[in-house]
């Protein structure tokens, strides 16, 4: 029998959080964190990670998993993701997943593609090409090969460039084709998903206040604890949104000012690629955050009332 999921997903800056937390105490639920950078101790102002009162009020799980320096990936979020919905449907509570990692959310609801073994020579190949010709040159050929594999991941993701590479080269086949002929087949889920948007000017402009605030309340002095405790600024996290940008800031290859106005600009293409990735979805519906909440109530409670649990 399928359980029933409730999922708010949407672009980075949209307002997923609030419209989660505000589904989950009308429905007595917990919520699932689908965050990439979320599982990271540490990271906390630049992620937006759920504040304390927040956690006071509803309980959130898939938060604070590894340090910075631990291997974390998809397989690992959707095992830690399939534990925490266990407990928290153990419990009576619904099960109220929110976050903007498409890749994430796919795997949980979906399974995985596991595809063929890592091939150490070819990658050994792809490591000495990155090292003369820099992660871009890699990104770039994978969009020539692979271009929907490439819509879906940052450029600077360089384990997913080398795994996607490593899968055309063994198979003549894009990862993204093999994923839609042999991958996420299973479903354990009877899922509504609730996509949250807005217009383009409005929700870039929360993007840029949202930076903003995140300047404000202390992420280049979070950035720099972190560094103090000896963690690399290099480190794979540390290489994500807003933390990059503080990192040129404090190794003094832009100012303050520019480093913000780069965290922005990447912020709004962040979420571009997002909603891109959410559009390829029909099952989802989409609402703005906002204007439509007694629409998202509405659809909760008879996707609630329909299903098997319920």
């Amino acid at each position: 029998m399928e359980r029933p999921l409730i999922v708010i997903l949407g672009p980075t800056g949209v307002g997923k959080s609030q419209v989660a937390e505000e589904v989950a105490l009308r429905v007595d639920g917990e919520i699932l964190s689908a965050d990439s950078q979320q599982v990271y101790r540490g990271l906390d102002i630049g992620t937006g990670k759920p504040g304390a009162e927040s956690k006071q009020k509803i309980r959130h799980h898939l938060i604070d998993l590894v340090d910075l320096d631990e291997e974390f990936n998809v397989a690992m979020f959707r095992a830690s993701a399939l534990e925490a919905e266990g407990d928290v449907r153990s419990r009576g509570k619904k099960v109220i997943v929110c976050g903007g990692t498409g890749l994430y959310i796919k795997a949980l609801l979906h399974g995985l593609f596991s595809g063929p073994g890592r091939a150490d020579e070819f990658r050994k190949s792809l490591g000495k090409a990155e090292e003369e010709l820099g992660l871009s040159h890699l990104f770039e050929r994978l969009k020539q090969v692979d271009p929907d594999a490439a819509a879906s991941i940052h450029p600077n993701d360089r384990q997913r460039i080398f795994r996607a590479l490593e899968v055309f080269s063994q198979t003549g086949k894009g990862m993204s084709r093999w994923q839609e002929e042999h991958g996420f087949k299973e479903s354990g889920f009877e899922s509504l998903k609730v996509g949250l948007n807005r217009d383009r000017k409005e929700l870039y402009a929360l993007i840029d206040r949202r930076c903003d605030e995140m300047m404000a309340i202390g992420l280049v002095e979070e950035v720099k604890a972190l560094a103090a405790r000896g963690y690399s600024l290099d480190l794979k996290p540390l290489q994500s949104l807003g933390y990059r940008h503080v990192g040129l800031y404090l190794r003094g290859k832009k100012s303050q000012e520019e480093a913000l106005a780069l965290m922005k600009r990447d912020t709004r293409r962040l979420a571009k690629r997002q909603l891109t990735w959410f559009r390829s979805d029909p099952e989802i519906r989409w609402f703005h955050p906002e204007t439509e909440r007694n629409e998202i109530s509405e659809a909760v409670r008879n996707f609630l009332s329909t299903s098997h649990d319920s």
